[in-house]
């Protein structure tokens, strides 16, 4: 078990059901076992949480992913750390790979609720001292906590990716955003890569192809679809159809979560994309797997800011890749 030399508060980790194999990927990269839980699902629905080791006054860093099924995962989380504020730990870390309702950040239309703000008062109704999260949909969510939150990114994992399979010369790659509230992360992984961007400016919800939609230069290029997630696929396969219209070379597609709903691995097998690369925050059940997926881990990217900020060190050199 790991204890830092100046305080005799223990680091402990816990898995939650939202994605068990990434936390023992981080917990193997931390060096530190998994505390021993029970978690008991009612033939209603209920759930019981059972701690099986004495927390009391330890540092506490709860891993769950709150993804499919979302609110069986969320109220998990919840009652977890209802049980760890009532056994006595020094301090409740939440580390979420991925936080639900994070596009629910805004009113779009009237009597509309921001459910990512709802999220962010429960986990600190529910006792959590901090929140360690991976590429949340939108930045200001940080700002709807009051308590400190570490916003990791992807970004840097993809882009050594990119730069690893040499995709021809670097003047050939352009990094493109599907729509023009994903330009931020496509200018982004455009600065990793020294490489120009493109949008797709597309301006209703059909399927159809247009080159015209494209917004720059990506005749004979090789495009890169840099989004946050994938749900549908509708958006990615779609952008991929005009960019192939409007002269790209090959396509590719990359994202943080792979949310995959609705039909989504089968729509992108069958695409002319050529690979789709994503991270591991989300479990990827086999009947989800298909060739052209690539998984990252972001185990070693979790492990390395658990263990500074359990040390009272600075996470920066996490935000560019540095670790």
């Amino acid at each position: 078990m790991a204890t830092r030399a100046n305080n005799r508060h223990a680091m402990r980790l816990i898995a939650l059901n939202g994605n068990y194999a990434l936390a023992e990927a981080i917990a193997k990269a931390v060096g530190t076992p998994l505390l021993s839980t029970s978690v008991k699902h009612f033939a209603d629905g209920e759930i019981q949480i059972n701690i099986d080791e004495t927390v009391r006054g330890d540092d506490i860093f709860v891993i769950q992913s709150v993804d499919d099924p979302v609110n069986e995962n969320f109220m998990e989380l919840m009652i977890m750390l209802d049980a760890l504020r009532r056994a006595s730990a020094h301090t409740i870390n939440v580390v979420m790979p991925y936080y639900a309702y994070s596009r629910a950040d805004r009113k779009t239309r009237s009597r509309e609720p921001i459910t990512a703000k709802l999220v962010s008062n429960l986990i600190e109704c529910g006792g959590a001292d901090r929140v360690i999260a991976l590429d949340l949909h939108a930045d200001q969510i940080q700002g709807f906590f009051d308590i400190p939150v570490d916003h990791l990114q992807g970004l840097p994992l993809l882009a050594k990716y990119f730069e690893k399979k040499h995709l021809e010369e670097k003047d050939d790659i352009v990094v493109v955003a599907p729509d023009h509230n994903s330009t931020k992360r496509a200018r982004a992984l455009a600065e990793y890569l020294n490489a120009p961007i493109a949008i797709v400016d597309k301006r209703d919800s059909s399927p159809s192809v247009d080159p015209l939609d494209i917004i720059g230069d990506v005749d004979g290029r090789i495009c890169i679809i840099a989004d946050d997630l994938i749900d549908t696929a509708n958006r990615m396969v779609w952008s991929a159809n005009s960019l192939k219209a409007a002269g790209a070379k090959a396509v590719y597609g990359c994202a943080t979560h792979a949310v995959f709903s609705k039909g989504a691995p089968e729509k992108l097998q069958e695409s002319i994309i050529e690979q789709v690369v994503v991270t591991d925050s989300i479990r990827v059940p086999e009947e989800k797997e298909f060739p052209k997926l690539v998984r990252l881990s972001v185990a070693d990217l979790f492990a390395n800011a658990i263990e500074k900020i359990y040390n009272n060190e600075s996470i920066h050199a996490l935000f560019d890749g540095k670790h």
